[in-house]
């Protein structure tokens, strides 16, 4: 493939992807407008002959001139505090955009890459969780804004494999961490970040016994370009099993960030997740892939990266 679309191309992961397929050999355009992204995530990109920046929503029509080789659907709010926020244009971007960029995906004849989530399984019944499983969402619930967009997303990809033959694949992405998240990001891991680091209370909700598995990104991106580059049509999650729970990660993030930051609780979020693990037994079997960055290495790295963001000694 010598030419790839990334859209969400100036988020946290998105950023990561152009990043990495610019570094093997590909012309890579990146398409954003920056609703969650940020151009900084991408700065340093700027400037290469091979990679391409078009400011552009994609709930809007799509136009990207010359051919494309594949298209890779990122763009969405994906962290709790932006799809609460942005509810609408969560569903939008799930909707249209996924429909715009498939219509694309299909005029190009390109491969189509759909950035799914461990969301789809809600808070899960069966543990750990596998692609057979339907999940247990609730649709008119506060998180199924971006839940239900997400399903919807796979559901429309399969849709546009089955009656166009476009050639889809669906990633399902468990929690993901590493340089460029934002401090306020919302999720557990930056909160926890920034609290310890600030010397501020980490906060629990709930009685912190609900679980989380953190995969380092660039085990995910490794993973999503293996996925890209296979003939596997349905959904694969991609994530780290190592399961933890929250408040055996807030002791951990504090020790990391030499920190003696105290605990508050607060009340659980509605339909917050009480356990979230990915069998990545298919990941394993087809794409050879899973994680090789263990959490401890993974949270070095991004604390680093927190401390000079937020200019903490």
């Amino acid at each position: 493939m010598s030419r790839i679309l990334v859209t969400g191309g100036a988020g946290f992961i998105g950023s990561h992807l152009c990043e990495l397929f610019l570094e093997r050999g590909h012309n890579v355009v990146c398409m954003d407008n920056l609703c969650t992204g940020s151009a900084d995530n991408i700065a340093h990109l700027i400037g290469n002959q091979e990679f391409k920046f078009i400011h552009h929503d994609v709930t809007n029509y799509i136009y990207v001139p010359g051919t494309l080789d594949a298209i890779l659907h990122f763009a969405s709010p994906a962290s709790p505090v932006d799809y609460l926020e942005l509810p609408i244009q969560t569903l939008k971007v799930g909707s249209l955009g996924t429909h715009n960029a498939l219509g694309l995906a299909k005029a190009k004849n390109a491969r189509f890459l759909l950035a799914s989530t461990s969301e789809v399984y809600g808070d899960p019944l069966v543990h750990p969780q596998p692609e057979e499983y339907w999940g247990n969402v609730n649709p008119i619930g506060v998180r199924g804004v971006y839940d239900e967009a997400k399903r919807f997303g796979e559901a429309i990809a399969m849709a546009y494999h089955r009656v166009h033959g476009v050639q889809t694949r669906i990633v399902r992405i468990f929690n993901t961490y590493g340089p460029r998240m934002r401090p306020n990001d919302g999720r557990v891991l930056p909160n926890f970040v920034r609290q310890a680091l600030m010397g501020e209370p980490l906060t629990v909700y709930g009685d912190g016994s609900q679980t989380r598995s953190f995969c380092y990104v660039s085990d995910l991106i490794e993973g999503i370009h293996s996925l890209l580059f296979s003939e596997e049509v349905g959904p694969v999650n991609i994530g780290n099993p190592d399961e933890v729970s929250i408040l055996e990660f807030a002791h951990e993030v504090n020790q990391m960030c030499g920190s003696d930051s105290p605990l508050i609780y607060k009340e659980l979020p509605t339909d917050d997740p009480k356990t979230r693990q990915p069998d990545i037994s298919r990941a394993r079997s087809i794409l050879a892939w899973e994680p090789k960055v263990g959490r401890h290495e993974g949270l070095q790295t991004t604390v680093r990266y927190f401390r000079e963001l937020l200019g903490c000694p």
